[in-house]
């Protein structure tokens, strides 16, 4: 399964990271273009490969790492997604003022999705602080937790395939809807950094 990540701010630089430590290629992109990711590739090594955001948006399993206003230009003239996975990473707040956008009531994730017209789409990995994210999934004699939350039962099970093999513990929320308790602001699980055992 191929990988891309559009967005290398610090959650998409701290996924990469984890992936590139797990074995896995990646293929990153950001708005400047290639070039300006190179520094990042040879610091995380050869599996994590610059380039466009056209290429990175053909991969079979594309993680969204965005700031929140900036999502529609990052999506903007990309090829039909036609059944891939998308990993929404994003939660509706930025700095610098961090005051939340009004979403008129639905999660996050449901915003995201209309913007993504026959992709899969998957909330996951925005409920962990990037330092978190990119460091040891082993804690306190367990495995930290990431919560992913979708309407598509196999694009979650790819999602939490991908969880366990960098090594964190998957948990099911349900649907795009039930992502809210991961979303921040307003959910309950974001200010947890949870450690499962067994």
């Amino acid at each position: 399964m191929k990988i891309g990540i559009i967005g290398a701010g610090a959650i998409g630089s701290a996924i990469a990271r984890a992936l590139s430590k797990a074995g896995i290629e990646v293929a990153i992109a950001n708005s400047r273009g290639p070039e300006s990711l190179q520094a990042l590739a040879n610091e995380l090594g050869p599996r994590v490969r610059p380039v466009s955001r056209e290429e990175a948006a053909r991969a079979d399993l594309v993680f969204l790492a965005v700031n929140w206003s900036k999502i529609p230009t990052a999506l903007a003239n990309l090829p039909p997604w036609n059944g891939r996975i998308v990993v929404d990473t994003n939660n509706p707040i930025e700095a610098p003022t961090f005051r939340p956008f009004d979403l008129g009531g639905q999660s996050s994730s449901e915003v995201v999705a209309r913007l993504l017209p026959g992709a899969r789409l998957v909330k996951a990995f925005n409920h962990l602080a990037p330092a978190l994210l990119a460091g040891d999934p082993q804690a306190e004699g367990g495995r930290r937790v990431l919560f992913y939350s979708g309407e598509d039962a196999e694009a979650k099970a790819k999602v939490g395939a991908l969880i366990e093999r960098l090594g964190f513990a998957g948990i099911d929320l349900g649907g795009l809807a039930e992502g809210r308790l991961a979303q921040f602001p307003g959910g309950p699980l974001p200010a947890l950094n949870l450690v499962r055992y067994g």
